[in-house]
């Protein structure tokens, strides 16, 4: 299923790290490297080009905020790798910065709040792919800021689930699936998130990706 998604682990436990490394070679994910600190990630990324990085947010030196440092300068660097957040904070202001390139290809996830290896791998792949995967406490504490806020009053309760789980990278159907109603309801909300936020046609994954970034309280890009 995952064949040929080059993955590269940035993890400074040792025992997390490597069982990364084993989950995901067992579930077809190339691991190119594994390694305990963000330091000289860009050139290891130059090396081994990868689909998609997974590291956290508090590594070594400091343990405070080298890993979403080193996120920021590796989507600055190469636009089209995906990276995929995994830690036990949740570092906002980070985030928002994180998705001000963009949602495509971006995931945030809380380690104790992934349920199982499967929904892990999903989200891996899905940011690889280039879509969005943000744990839904994430999502809510970007929702929570003023500016986010003040962007968002127009949606209706049902409009702002939503939004919520498109953030998370849902699609339609999974969405339908999630809130049990149907595809066209679905459909039909999006719409409407659409035309409140004053997001005009586009190409519609591209829109998509315009209405998850108004839950950060950012301008468009």
């Amino acid at each position: 299923m995952n064949a040929g998604t080059t993955v590269v682990v940035v993890e400074d436990n040792a025992i997390l790290r490597d069982g990364l490394v084993g989950l995901l070679s067992e579930r077809g994910f190339a691991v190119a490297a594994a390694v305990g600190e963000a330091g000289g990630l860009e050139q290891l990324c130059e090396r081994v080009r990868p689909d998609a990085v997974v590291l956290d947010v508090r590594m070594p030196p400091t343990f405070t905020d080298e890993g979403l440092r080193a996120a920021l300068a590796l989507r600055s660097r190469f636009p089209r790798l995906g990276v995929l957040v995994f830690s036990q904070w949740v570092e906002t202001r980070y985030a928002a910065d994180l998705l001000a390139s963009g949602a495509e290809g971006v995931g945030y996830l809380l380690k104790d709040r992934v349920a199982d290896v499967a929904e892990f791998c999903d989200a891996l792949a899905r940011v690889a792919a280039g879509g969005t995967a943000l744990d839904p406490e994430v999502v809510r504490q970007l929702m929570s800021g003023s500016r986010a806020r003040a962007g968002l009053d127009r949606l209706t309760p049902r409009e702002r689930e939503v939004l919520e789980l498109m953030a998370q990278g849902l699609s339609n159907s999974a969405i339908a699936a999630a809130l049990v109603v149907t595809e066209r309801a679905v459909e039909k909300h999006i719409g409407n998130i659409f035309a409140k936020l004053d997001l005009p046609p586009s190409e519609a994954h591209h829109r998509r990706v315009l209405a998850v970034l108004r839950l950060r309280g950012q301008d468009d890009p």
